[in-house]
């Protein structure tokens, strides 16, 4: 796991230099969400406020995110993708997509099945603990 991580960060670098594996995995959300606050992101992936907030900077800096007034609640700040953005995402994913293809290439069908159940088994148990994390988290405490 270790290695399949570092090999994800050190690729999301050569994917667009720019863009780092947290700022494609936060833009992702944005647009899979239609988006949030940057504490819902913190919760999300369980990151510290303060990591998101630097690479929120960074996006905002880089023209890739804006914020949006919450049209309920004007104090909110809600963060969007922008159109270049979600251009940058879209390069990204096109070319991260082709990167496991060809990685893929010559996996008897059998052999990719079967990895794409083990790949979806673990991500619904890694979101199930962190579900149940969650509500641990948010318990008043005793007493």
């Amino acid at each position: 796991m270790t290695v399949f991580a570092r090999r994800a960060r050190a690729s999301a670098g050569r994917m667009h230099p720019e863009l780092s594996l947290v700022a494609y995995t936060l833009l992702g959300h944005l647009e899979e969400v239609g988006g949030c606050r940057a504490t819902d992101l913190a919760a999300h992936y369980a990151l510290d406020k303060s990591t998101v907030s630097r690479q929120v900077a960074a996006l905002e800096r880089a023209g890739l995110i804006e914020r949006r007034m919450d049209p309920e609640d004007h104090r909110v700040q809600v963060l969007h993708l922008t159109a270049a953005g979600t251009e940058i995402l879209a390069q990204v994913t096109r070319s991260r997509r082709g990167a496991f293809r060809e990685r893929l290439t010559g996996w008897p069908e059998e052999d990719l099945a079967r990895f794409a159940s083990y790949l979806l088994r673990y991500n619904a148990t890694a979101t199930t603990t962190a579900t149940a994390a969650e509500r641990l988290d948010s318990r008043p405490p005793r007493g």
